[in-house]
């Protein structure tokens, strides 16, 4: 798993588009994990998963923000 994406503080759609810049780099079946705040991000994130084709596998809440733990396509 590579280093946790920090987008605290970060508004619609800076979250989202941290992920997808870092998940370029990975091979297929790695994971990342995406650290945000915004209230949006529930909703973009699992429909960037949705339409780019990468599993959404966890989702939790930790010190008032939200993991995303994504599973590149």
């Amino acid at each position: 798993m590579s280093d946790p994406i920090d987008a605290i503080g970060l508004l619609c759609p800076l979250p989202v588009l941290r992920l997808r810049k870092r998940m370029r780099a990975l091979a297929s079946g790695e994971t990342i994990t995406l650290i945000a705040d915004d209230p949006a991000a529930v909703i973009d994130v699992p429909h960037f998963c949705a339409e780019a084709g990468h599993r959404l596998l966890e989702v939790c809440e930790q010190n008032g923000a939200t993991h995303y733990t994504v599973q590149k396509a």
